[in-house]
């Protein structure tokens, strides 16, 4: 007996009804999108391995699924690398593409790659699936889309203020209120770690940071000693963990803090900008607050840094994220090319919809009408119909087969179609159509406009 097929865990099959309900999401970003003047391109899944390694950090790194070089990719191993069983040394000559991690880092190779054909400020909008080999749990999936949205060639806050607005307005549109919007700035976690000597460190105290909210706070002490930031240092943070109050307070008792360094001093001045022009804007349904421990633990932001959480009640982690990266593009070779990007997780979000019954009846357009089968003359004359109401935009079929009534009729409630049309040798004769309500069992003979005035 054959051996049942399955999908790699962490993948997942779609119905009809779930692939309209994630395109209602997609049309109601990318329709914002288009709104803020972003334009759409498109990358492909996979990239040259030396793209996207060394870009995310070491844990970032671990999850990007490589790619096996076609035809005998053992060749180039000399026995000497393949008996020390080294992973640097014997992956990066059997394996020369990846799958793209997420769409920022092809996104910076791709302005680098088209910097001649583009004109700066560049905003761009991309909508496509993205692959990691994370470990599969509840809203997080190997293989998941996101939809980006970036402008490179501005230094400007503006664009931080209008992300915030642009992240207001998506949820609004999807009538997903009491979302919020936690920002913090890598600059202030840059004077942290030069507060309390670890800047050699910085990378390994911000990973331990982001995990404040799943591991707790003596988890994260524990890592980060773990990584050879001192005792010491980590008693200075202390004051950090037990921030409290609005906005403004906090920022007031980081500034103290932050007393001695620069940089530190510099990224409280940015938030400040961007609280201010928030609070005279006023956002619809989303709040902004300030997360000191926020570090999204991606190497290339140096600025801003956001992240979006669920409604209250709702267990999901973050549905968005982003930030401002000055560096990204120099590591191809275009030096001097700031950017700012958020992303939506398009799979979050759906859980999120649904968990709160928020996707609207109308998301799912299904079949309008079915025409029954009766035999050749009448399926001729049925399609005959069929074609004049899709012309008018009604979604109209015909059973295939002249089936047994039953099982014709027993298709359209399982499909849950809502009416019937049945045409037999009276209606041929009268070049009428019977139309039977499916929920009702009412039936009235009709001519053609009367039948597609009916069901529009």
């Amino acid at each position: 007996m054959a051996q049942k097929p399955s999908i790699p865990k962490g993948t997942r099959d779609f119905n009809s009804e779930v692939v309209a309900k994630r395109s209602y999401i997609t049309e109601t970003i990318k329709q914002q999108f288009k709104i803020y003047g972003f334009q759409p391109i498109e990358t492909p899944s996979f990239e040259n391995s030396d793209t996207l390694m060394g870009k995310y950090g070491e844990e970032g790194d671990r999850l990007i699924f490589k790619i096996l070089n076609s035809g005998d990719y053992l060749k180039k191993i000399s026995d000497t690398d393949y008996e020390e069983r080294s992973e640097s040394r014997l992956t990066p000559k059997i394996s020369e593409k990846a799958l793209r991690y997420d769409l920022t880092v092809p996104f910076a190779r791709y302005v680098v790659q088209h910097q001649n054909e583009i004109e700066f400020p560049f905003k761009r909008y991309q909508i496509q699936p993205v692959w990691r080999a994370d470990r599969p749990q509840k809203g997080r999936f190997r293989e998941f889309y996101q939809c980006d949205a970036d402008v490179v060639g501005s230094a400007s806050l503006f664009q931080e203020v209008e992300f915030i607005q642009l992240y207001d307005g998506v949820f609004t549109a999807l009538n997903l209120s009491g979302t919020t919007i936690k920002i913090n700035n890598r600059k202030i976690l840059s004077g942290i770690a030069e507060v309390i000597g670890a800047q050699d460190k910085l990378i390994d105290f911000t990973v331990a940071l982001d995990k404040l909210d799943k591991i707790g706070e003596e988890k994260v002490k524990e890592e980060m000693l773990g990584k050879g930031i001192s005792q010491v240092g980590i008693d200075k943070l202390q004051p950090l963990f037990e921030l409290t109050g609005d906005f403004g307070s906090q920022i007031e008792s980081l500034k103290s803090i932050l007393s001695t360094s620069e940089i530190g001093l510099k990224g409280i001045e940015e938030l400040e900008f961007i609280n201010t022009a928030i609070s005279s804007l006023e956002l619809k349904t989303a709040q902004l607050q300030f997360d000191v421990t926020l570090a999204r633990g991606l190497n290339y932001y140096t600025g801003a840094i956001f992240e979006v959480s669920a409604p209250e009640g709702v267990n999901m982690g973050s549905i968005g994220g982003g930030g401002r990266y000055d560096n990204l593009t120099g590591i191809f070779g275009l030096k001097n090319m700031s950017g700012v990007g958020i992303s939506f997780g398009l799979d979050r979000i759906y859980l999120v919809l649904e968990e709160l019954g928020l996707f609207p009846e109308s998301v799912i357009d299904n079949t309008k009408v079915l025409f029954i089968n009766f035999g050749e003359d009448e399926a001729m004359a049925c399609l005959k119909a069929v074609s004049s109401l899709r012309d008018n935009g009604i979604n109209a079929e015909l059973y295939p087969d002249a089936a047994k009534m039953k099982k014709q009729m027993n298709y359209a409630n399982k499909r849950e179609i809502p009416f019937v049309v049945l045409v037999g040798d009276d209606e041929l004769k009268t070049n009428s159509f019977t139309l039977k309500d499916m929920s009702s069992g009412e039936q009235q003979k009709l001519t053609l406009e009367d039948l597609m005035t009916k069901l529009k």
